[in-house]
């Protein structure tokens, strides 16, 4: 009885050992779960969908370059009309025309525009040519005023803008020089004119068919010989006709007298300028708005830089002679 006892615990104990494979279940069911997470695996791929929309939008941009093919298609056969229209401009003359009649008056029509278009030009060209010549044509005819032509330009040398047929016909001033070789002494005379009928060479100079008006300037040097004797008295080459109270007198801080004219002398009918000679001139100055600041800087300059006057007298000397021009020689007076 009591052997039989322990017999019967043995296999009591072979249970447990029995429940170790039970154990194992457990480690099979976790591989069960692992195709769980790989069905959240799967729908990662679903996740991309949006991503599948991207070629979608890009359709568009598929069609853009499809859209150019069209602008390009269309532009081939406007190309292609070019030439066309260029073979049918050329055989215009040609019974060929006929053919196509769409294209050809498309064609026909661009270079006959042209056609008419050069033709209205070229009139035009014959009309300027026909003006040109007619401009400084023969100076007996006053048609054109120099000054309406080129206003840039101040005054030039007399007898060059008489060769060049650019003398001024309706009124100008012209200045002439009459230098001592030897001493700084020296005459100017300022001619106004207006209204010139004939200008023509002379023997000695030019003569102008109209009336003017004639200003004197003197300038005397420190060391001339004959200073109390009145201008209107002195040598030939020397006078001026004026007196000593006829003139307006500055006295320079080198000794030097310029003598101004207060009232210039009438020229009747027709007058002289002579051709000058030697380091002395004859300049013509253009009737433009800022004709008396050309003077005056003219002068200024030749009464400096040429017959050594003082800067600060030479400028005031210029002044008082622009003046003097402005107030008795402008051009509102009537001239004989």
């Amino acid at each position: 009885m009591a052997v039989k006892k322990p017999a019967a615990k043995k296999p009591a104990v072979k249970k447990p050992a029995a429940k170790k494979p039970a154990a194992k279940k457990p480690a099979v069911k976790k591989p069960a779960k692992k195709p769980i997470v790989k069905k959240l695996a799967v729908k990662k791929p679903a996740a991309k969908k949006p991503a599948a929309k991207k070629p979608a939008v890009k359709k568009p941009a598929a069609k853009k370059p499809a859209i150019k093919k069209a602008v390009a298609a269309v532009k081939k056969p406007v190309a292609a009309v070019k030439p066309a229209a260029k073979k049918a401009a050329a055989a215009v003359k040609k019974p060929a025309v006929k053919a196509a009649k769409g294209a050809v008056d498309k064609a026909s029509k661009a270079p006959a525009v042209k056609k008419v278009t050069a033709a209205v030009k070229k009139p035009v060209s014959a009309i300027a040519a026909i003006k040109t010549p007619a401009g400084p044509a023969a100076p007996k005819a006053p048609v054109q005023t120099p000054e309406s032509l080129e206003p840039h330009i101040k005054y030039r040398n007399l007898f060059d803008a008489y060769a060049q047929g650019k003398l001024p016909f309706a009124q100008g001033y012209i200045v002439s020089s009459f230098f001592s070789p030897t001493t700084a002494y020296s005459i100017y005379e300022i001619v106004s004119y207006a209204g010139v009928k004939e200008i023509f060479p002379t023997a000695n100079g030019l003569q102008f068919v109209t009336g003017g008006k004639k200003l004197f300037v003197l300038v005397e040097n420190d060391t001339y010989h004959h200073k109390p004797v009145e201008p209107v008295s002195r040598a030939m080459g020397e006078s001026i006709p004026k007196r000593f109270n006829e003139l307006e007198i500055i006295v320079a801080r080198n000794q030097y007298k310029i003598m101004v004219a207060k009232e210039p002398n009438e020229l009747y009918g027709s007058f002289t300028i002579l051709k000058p000679a030697s380091i002395n001139f004859s300049i013509v100055f253009y009737q433009l708005p800022d004709v008396y600041t050309s003077i005056t800087s003219y002068f200024e300059n030749s009464l400096n830089r040429v017959r050594k006057v003082p800067e600060h007298d030479a400028k005031k000397a210029a002044q008082l002679i622009a003046a003097t021009i402005k107030k008795h020689m402008s051009f509102d007076a009537d001239f004989a």
